[in-house]
């Protein structure tokens, strides 16, 4: 029972989040994109960055909240996605100065995400 109650309080900061990063988001590219530029401009377009505040909140309570095991199963995961994501990009850095395109920032993350949840994966495979 206590397990779920933890689940379902983080499901519901991190939705809560990830919906005000969404609308913030739409915000942003709709009305900010097509302002004249000036600080007005800049704090609108990095706005979703209080929903992402408000996710990394959420990850850091949920943290507080679960097991030893768990929280150590997270480190683990988020560690090996963290170099996984170090070796990636910076591999891919040398595949630039070879003429491949340069990426956005933002793929950085979605590698970081994805090699995290790979990791994790992996690593509950391995302990049963």
């Amino acid at each position: 029972m206590y397990d779920k109650r933890i689940k379902n309080a983080y499901f519901r900061e991190m939705l809560g989040a990830v919906l005000l990063y969404g609308a913030l988001l739409v915000l942003a590219i709709r009305i900010g994109r097509p302002m004249a530029e000036g600080a007005l401009r800049t704090l609108l377009l990095v706005s979703p960055m209080i929903g992402f505040g408000l996710m990394l909140w959420a990850i850091a309570r949920h943290i507080g909240r679960v097991d030893e095991y768990i929280r150590r199963l997270i480190l683990e995961s988020v560690s090996l996605g963290a170099g996984i994501t170090a070796g990636l990009t910076f591999t891919y850095g040398f595949l630039e100065n070879a003429g491949f395109p340069r990426l956005s920032m933002f793929s950085v993350w979605i590698v970081l995400c994805i090699s995290t949840m790979v990791a994790c994966v992996l690593r509950r495979l391995r302990e049963r």
